[in-house]
Order: structure tokens, then sequence, then C-alpha cells
């Protein structure tokens, strides 16, 4: 219960107090260790509480997988089923069987809805109104669909940015929170180092499936998501209050986060879609105020859509919204240039770009577009993000985005911070 009761800043306290006293001394040793194994105890806990929940999504899909054999409505109308040797064709949705009748004289009929309510008649399988179960873990340490968030205590003597030596101890700390637990590690936890103290995302990093990530500082002071990583994989809100975003009166002023997403396989979408529109907005002015003005913005969008859909779709509904890795590689869709990583479900639907209504702002979303797609154009145009990487930042307005319609803006090489 120590790690949970006290408080973050008492870590940093402590771990002050061991670095600061004089060479040799051991003083506070007892409380460093004690700490060390509090994380540790922590660690473990969070890991063990996401595969619990786990452990209760693949229960609920054999569940369903159950269900789906031994329930008449759920089985596709264009196979017959034997019943005393003789076939017989499954009832359709508007046919008459006791259970549908008892289900809509109680009032329990459900209206077939994408988690679990009914499939499409155009992909061949009939609509079933019986209640599927669905998951019921709920716990304030760990969220499914959102990053896990691991401590170590690692006292640094070289203060809040952590030299190479403190990070391999951190991911040492990590092997010795329990047996086997970096078996458990996931690419995408976040893991804090709790002894720098709770100001911004000061002592965080981010676990690559082998080793920890440094959070990358180019565009915000408090860090961002390393463009190491692939955001399609993961959802928009994967990160969301795990790594703290930082705001901009000038360029971010609604905090909205960083994603690395390659646009280029869709470039010929956003070709056909783009639009200079005019919109409200708000501009800095040189003492820092912000004023209410009309913008000219460039927008156009394209669709990522979901893999075809099979008979198992309803019964991995649930998969898809919590714990969309469990879900078969056969019902997920690649990521176009990446061999072996897939597109979180989240992404599924619309994504709208958009970018500033200049000259330099189209030739910016043109270049992310890839080779082909637009007409050669001079060089000379300044502000574009150069390099590969650049071409793949962008933040996802998060007051614009909704589930099946994703926003995301460019951002340009003047938003770096300068140190």
């Amino acid at each position: 219960m120590r790690g949970i009761s006290m408080p973050t800043h008492d870590y940093a306290r402590f771990a002050h107090a061991y670095i600061s006293q004089p060479r040799g001394a051991s003083r506070g040793l007892g409380d460093v260790l004690s700490l060390a194994l509090t994380t540790r105890a922590y660690t473990k806990v969070v890991l063990r509480l996401r595969a619990q929940a786990e452990s209760e999504a693949k229960w609920i899909t054999r569940l369903r997988e159950e269900h789906v054999r031994t329930c008449s409505g759920c089985s596709p109308p264009n196979q017959a089923t034997k019943a005393g040797g003789e076939e017989r064709q499954a009832p359709s949705p508007s046919s008459s069987s006791p259970h549908h009748d008892a289900s809509k004289a109680n009032g329990h009929a459900r209206q077939p809805s994408s988690s679990g309510g009914s499939m499409s008649s155009s992909s061949g399988t009939s609509s079933c109104a019986c209640p599927l179960p669905r998951p019921s873990f709920q716990s304030p340490l760990f969220r499914p669909n959102r990053a896990a968030l691991l401590r170590v205590f690692v006292p640094s003597p070289d203060g809040t940015w952590l030299s190479d030596v403190s990070v391999e101890e951190c991911e040492a700390e990590l092997r010795r929170s329990a047996t086997g637990a970096v078996k458990l590690l996931r690419a995408g936890d976040v893991v804090w180092d709790i002894a720098l103290g709770d100001e911004g995302n000061i002592g965080r990093m981010v676990w690559d499936g082998g080793y920890l990530v440094d959070l990358d500082y180019r565009y915000s002071r408090l860090g961002e998501l390393s463009p190491y990583f692939h955001s399609l994989a993961f959802p928009p809100s994967y990160f969301h209050r795990v790594i703290r975003i930082g705001a901009s009166a000038g360029h971010n002023p609604q905090a909205n986060p960083i994603v690395y997403v390659d646009v280029s396989p869709w470039g010929q979408e956003i070709a056909r879609n783009l639009q200079l529109l005019q919109e409200r907005g708000k501009a800095e002015t040189p003492h820092g105020a912000l004023h209410d003005v009309v913008l000219w913005v460039h927008r156009s969008s394209f669709k990522i859509h979901p893999p075809p859909t099979t008979d198992h779709s309803r019964v991995h509904s649930h998969l898809r919204e919590h714990f969309p890795h469990l879900v078969p590689r056969s019902e997920r869709r690649a990521i176009p240039n990446l061999p072996g990583y897939f597109i979180d479900p989240n992404w599924y639907g619309t994504v709208v770009v958009e970018v500033e209504g200049t000259q330099e702002g189209l030739s910016d979303l043109q270049d992310r577009c890839g080779p082909g797609v637009f007409p050669p154009r001079p060089e000379a145009i300044t502000g574009i993000a150069k390099g590969v990487d650049r071409r793949r930042i962008w933040r996802v307005i998060r007051e614009k985005s909704r589930p099946g319609e994703i926003w995301l803006r460019v951002v340009r090489e003047k938003e770096r911070v300068t140190w």
C-alpha cells in the first residue's frame, strides 16, 4: 500500500537527501532500498492487473465463440444446420423464434451496434439480438487501451537528465521487479524514474520492446513521444495523461499531442480531396496576447478502411475496443511499408489533415504525400520540414477529433523549440 499512499514528491525528497550527503556516508540507504522495493512491487501489481484484464478478455472471447456456435440466430443464413437428421435453414432476423419473441416481449431486444449487437446482411451473417458478455475490468492503476505507467526508483547523481548509466540501471530495476516481469512488458509502456520528481515528464521513458527510449524534446519542452515509434500502431489517445503535453500560446495552445504518421501511401487520395478553406482561429501578438482572427487553411482527408468483415468480427469486437493486439492478424490491417506492424482499429475511418493556408504550408503538405503525387516545384521555399522523420510529424487536434474521424495538423519546422 505504500506505493499508492505515499505522495510522489516524497520519492524525490528521499533521493535528493541520499545523493547530497558526503561521499562514503550511508545515511538514508535503508530508505532508498525500501523505496526501490516499493516501486518494484508497484510495477509488478500494474503488470499483473494488465495480465488479469487480458485474461478476462480472452475468457470472454471463448464465451462468445461458444455462443456463436450454439445460438441459431448467430448462424449464417446461407448455411444449413442439421437437426434430427434433417437440414433446415437457420432463422432470419425477421423470422420468429421463442428466444427472440421473448426478448421482444420483455423489451430487451437490442439494436444492431458495432460492439456486439449484429452483423450486416452484406457480410453473409444474420443479425442476432442476443446480449454478448463484455469486459468488466476496472482499476485506477491501469486502463485498457492506455499505456501502462510503471515505476522504478533510481537516484541519479546527474540530475534530472539521466545518463546512459542511469538508464541502464532503470532497465536493471525493471528486471528486478519480479521474475519474468520483462516478458510482461510491451512496446509503448512508459517507465517513470520516480526518484527524479513529479514535474512534467521528468524521468519518463518509453519501452520499445528491448530498451528504454528517451522522450523527444525538439518540439516540446516537456517532451513528446520519440519518432522511433509508429503512432498508427497505437490508439490516438494511448499516451493521454501518461506522457504530459506542454501548451504553447503560439503553436500549441490546446496542448495537442504529437504523433508520427507516414501519409504517403494515401497521397493520391489527399491530393484529390485537397481544399483551401477559411476558418476562425487565434493568433499571437508580439506581446504574447491572443486575438481571434480569420485564417486560411489547406485541408484534405483520407480513409483508413478496416479489413473485410468475417464471421468472427462480432466475436472479437470487444478485443478491438479494449485489447486490439489480441485480435488475430487476419482481422487486422498492416501498416503500409512496415512489415509486422498493424494499424490500431481506433484509426479506422476518416483522417483529416490540415496545414496553414500559405504557400509554404501547402508545399510542406505536398512533400508529405510522397514523390509523384504533385507536380515538381522549385526548392527555394523555406520552412519545409526536410528528411523522412520530419515529414511524419503531426499533432492530433483533440477538440475536433472523435471516434471514426481523427484530425491531424502539420507540425512545421518553425515550431521547433529553441533552448
